[in-house]
């Protein structure tokens, strides 16, 4: 199953201007709840999307946004695919190494990212996205894959000037309106990352990111499961699960994102973002 979150008119009732989304034979249809943020929070959600009773009128040419608006908590993996790990200089790492983002960190998966010239590093991490479904706490390996609605596509876009600042990447990594997230949500009965998803960075039509999600150091399910022995994940809650190597920071001589790029994010089975890069002057206080 295949869900969005799509930008609609304003209900002239709820003043809504997203919908949740279904896609059945090729056709997306409405579904009555105002993202898929809030659908999640029926403990009932599949079958309110897969009932005809659940959906309203089709969407002919849905404009997709954020599709998973306002998670209560981001949890983020860096160093999660071997790969990158060796162009970093580090070492396999025993324990996932996380920090956190903001739901003002994500934008839609068409948007501009606007950034302000406080940063010159600007770069790009191509990442596979978990999506929660069901509260867990505390839950091993097993019980966390059942706790997954499914998987999206993401770009950490990382300021990479403000990451180094010190030894916490929280700062670099929390720009507001800079983590696309998108198009879709497929649920996790329709792809399994485990088995292999490739996936793919593109900078201006260039391929500089080309990984597969079989080689994760630290499985989906394996990160929910370690993240739930310490913080309690809701439905709606994103896991980043972390980057394939070919980060920009590591290339000869590197190489950053500038005004005007468009970075296009892509997985198998689960689709394609495009965003393109404005820099805007910093605003004066």
């Amino acid at each position: 199953m295949r869900l969005a979150t799509v930008s609609v008119s304003p209900d002239t009732n709820h003043g809504a201007r997203t919908a949740a989304a279904v896609e059945f034979d090729g056709t997306w249809y409405r579904l009555r709840a105002a993202s898929v943020s809030e659908l999640l929070l029926d403990p009932q959600w599949r079958d309110r999307a897969t009932t005809a009773a659940g959906r309203t009128e089709p969407l002919p040419h849905p404009e997709f946004a954020t599709v998973v608006p306002s998670p209560g908590k981001i949890f983020c993996c860096g160093l999660n695919y071997s790969e990158h790990i060796r162009e970093t200089g580090r070492a396999i790492p025993e324990y996932p190494t996380l920090f956190a983002k903001f739901a003002d960190t994500l934008c839609g998966p068409e948007a501009d990212i606007l950034l302000t010239g406080d940063s010159t590093r600007v770069d790009w991490e191509a990442e596979l996205a978990v999506v929660i479904g069901a509260t867990i706490y505390r839950g091993d390996e097993a019980e966390a894959s059942r706790a997954i609605a499914g998987y999206t596509v993401a770009n950490d876009v990382s300021m990479r000037d403000w990451q180094h600042r010190t030894l916490q990447w929280l700062q670099g990594k929390a720009f507001d309106a800079s983590t696309p997230l998108g198009p879709v949500l497929v649920t996790a009965d329709a792809v399994d990352p485990a088995a292999g998803l490739d996936i793919t960075c593109q900078v201006n039509g260039v391929t500089v990111q080309h990984g597969n999600t079989a080689t994760l150091v630290f499985s989906a399910a394996a990160l929910v499961s370690y993240i739930s022995q310490f913080s309690t994940l809701r439905p709606g809650d994103v896991v980043l699960t972390g980057t394939p190597g070919g980060v920009g920071m590591a290339m000869q001589p590197p190489q950053f994102l500038t005004e005007g790029d468009v970075l296009t994010t892509t997985i198998e089975g689960i689709g394609t973002m495009t965003n393109r890069i404005r820099i805007a002057e910093p605003a004066r206080v």
